[in-house]
């Protein structure tokens, strides 16, 4: 019998600086709730989901910078989230900043969780790709500092068997790189779940701001397609404490095609039946790694971390 799952994407709108995190469950339970009335066994929620896209902000105060991250998952606030998917027996993805400790060092990312259709964390993923900048830039209308409250992932990018399919997990910037894509490739990934909060515009390339949309949709795209894969990426969307953030939530298949797209900046639910099968076709075909890969020609992607130009 053929494969398929139904897979949601739950896109938020803005999240107030001073909305409670049981405020924002409420809201998730609610698409969640939606979701699984439209057939989802899996719902994709944002990254940093819980909270409102909080580097848009120089913050000094490490109380202040870390009532943003959350101690446990689930704790007394997201429990009712968990506890509601159990009782729906639907699965979901989670983006939220994780604060823990290792040896007595805090250590802080931005993380995205799995979770099965008991409500038991069953992956974790921590976003590797930091986009922005650490120091404080006072000619921007809003800074964009990843770089300075998160530190790199350290999971690398593990596809695991969940929902009766190899899915991966990346987060937002992630997006945007094909190794990304390639290593989740690599492991025979069928579906990627990508969640992001994007600024627009941009304090980093303002003269692509006209086509933040479409490079959105085109890297999930080209990851799609390249690797034979279904993407889902979602937003949190819309004008949020006066910084825009891009929508566009989208479910990708394996062909490339976008075959579900949110039409609003607000919470908003898209669905797509993904016939899973259908990831094996190029798998055998074009992008048949085993048949077709020359990694004796892929050195420098390993060895080089910036460009360089060649000699002369």
């Amino acid at each position: 019998m053929p494969r398929t799952l139904t897979v949601a994407g739950a896109q938020t709108g803005p999240i107030a600086r001073d909305e409670s995190r049981a405020a924002v469950v409420r809201r998730l339970i609610a698409l969640l709730r939606e979701a699984h009335a439209g057939g989802a066994r899996l719902v994709v929620f944002p990254e940093l989901a819980l909270t409102t896209f909080f580097p848009r902000w120089w913050l000094e105060d490490q109380a202040e910078i870390d009532a943003f991250f959350e101690r446990e998952m689930p704790g007394p606030d997201t429990r009712p989230l968990f506890e509601e998917a159990a009782r729906l027996g639907v699965g979901f993805y989670l983006g939220y900043a994780e604060l823990v400790e290792h040896g007595g060092i805090a250590r802080r990312f931005n993380t995205t969780v799995l979770v099965d259709a008991a409500g038991r964390i069953i992956g974790r993923y921590r976003k590797v790709h930091l986009p922005g900048h650490r120091d404080f830039l006072p000619d921007r209308p809003y800074q964009h500092l990843e770089k300075k409250y998160f530190e790199p992932g350290d999971l690398g990018f593990p596809v695991r068997r969940a929902f009766d399919a190899n899915v991966g997990m990346c987060i937002c910037n992630d997006r945007r790189w094909p190794e990304t894509y390639r290593v989740m490739g690599l492991q025979d990934v069928e579906l990627v779940l990508v969640g992001y909060n994007t600024p627009v515009p941009s304090v980093m390339t303002p003269q692509y701001d006209h086509l933040a949309a479409f490079h959105n949709h085109l890297s999930m795209q080209a990851g799609a397609y390249q690797n034979s894969c279904f993407v889902v990426g979602v937003a949190k969307a819309g004008r949020e404490e006066g910084s825009d953030l891009l929508a566009g939530s989208c479910i990708v298949a394996p062909s490339g095609e976008i075959i579900a797209q949110a039409s609003t900046e607000g919470d908003e639910v898209i669905l797509a039946t993904c016939r899973l099968d259908l990831c094996a076709i190029n798998k055998r075909t074009t992008f048949n790694f085993a048949a077709h890969r020359r990694t004796e020609h892929y050195g420098l992607i390993t060895e080089r971390t910036g460009a360089l130009p060649p000699p002369g």
